[in-house]
């Protein structure tokens, strides 16, 4: 008898031995959340959502978040038609999207973009204007803009690229690249980087988060493009790194959990700036999507 009156106490405090457990892991954040969570679209937010991500699963066993490029117009769509959670996306809904209505923007931290070139091409520095030429075709050597005397080959973003639409918004001025049979067309950030470090006077662009020593970053009109410079908009081509949901979408507890997750001093401070992005917070400037810039309040 008593051996059974042993085992039943034995049960019950293994029991609410597993109840404390399960109850501190909550406070902790550790099993708050579970499910799943798919995030698509831009590939200049994927490798920062990725060890967000990454982060996010460590604390929160039974999560698994998936994420992948596409581009922002896929990432905006793949949220609108309920095929992914999050749209990641370099642009305002309303710059891809007839009718928007239906996402839910959540601005999550901001990202400078600028032209880079093979180091070999002698330059790292172009006025506006000359920028503006040699993505339209005009200009066809770099010799021509005091570089080597090579020719220039332009590395292009598709069409819903959100990298793409900031570059030729506020890098050249609206106008359209040249697409002929000796530019190259590529979507992926990081293919990009490789292919302008391995092609003899190759020019693309890219986000600040992407930039190493393979490639050279060119200043525009003396103005470098620096994370401080983008702070007061004195360097132009950024973009608010949007994570858009859908107001009818299944996973909204698990949704707002992951983007406050991100949203949280610890995130901002360590891992945003950390892997060449910018808090919110640090901006002095905001932007709507118009392009209308003012002072932030």
């Amino acid at each position: 008898m008593w051996k059974k009156t042993l085992a039943t106490i034995g049960s019950m405090v293994l029991v609410l031995s597993l109840a404390v457990g399960c109850a501190k892991g909550n406070q902790q954040g550790g099993g708050a959340a579970g499910g799943q969570l798919t995030a698509v679209g831009s590939t200049a937010m994927q490798p920062l959502v990725e060890e967000a991500a990454n982060q996010f699963m460590s604390e929160n066993p039974g999560t698994q978040i998936t994420v992948q490029g596409g581009g922002s117009g896929a990432g905006l769509s793949a949220a609108l038609n309920g095929s992914a959670d999050i749209g990641n996306s370099d642009l305002f809904a309303e710059e891809k999207q007839k009718d928007p209505t239906k996402l839910v923007d959540h601005k999550v931290f901001v990202v400078g973009m600028a032209p880079v070139v093979n180091p070999k091409v002698g330059i790292d520095n172009l006025t506006q204007q000359q920028l503006i030429d040699i993505f339209t075709g005009k200009i066809k050597n770099w010799k021509e803009v005091g570089g080597v005397d090579q020719k220039i080959v332009l590395v292009n973003r598709p069409e819903n690229s959100g990298t793409r639409s900031t570059f030729v918004k506020y890098a050249l001025n609206g106008a359209n690249e040249y697409r002929g049979k000796d530019s190259i067309v590529q979507d992926s950030s990081g293919t990009v980087r490789k292919i302008v470090a391995e092609t003899p006077g190759a020019i693309g662009y890219l986000a600040f988060s992407y930039f190493d020593k393979s490639i050279k970053p060119v200043k525009l009109d003396g103005v470098e493009p620096t994370n401080e410079n983008v702070y007061t908009n004195k360097w132009k081509v950024w973009a608010y790194q949007h994570m858009y949901t859908n107001k009818d979408g299944k996973n909204k507890e698990l949704e707002e959990k992951f983007i406050n997750f991100i949203l949280t001093p610890a995130v901002q401070q360590n891992l945003v700036e950390k892997m060449g992005y910018i808090p919110v917070t640090k901006m002095k400037v905001e932007r709507d999507a118009q392009g209308n810039v003012k002072e932030k309040k």
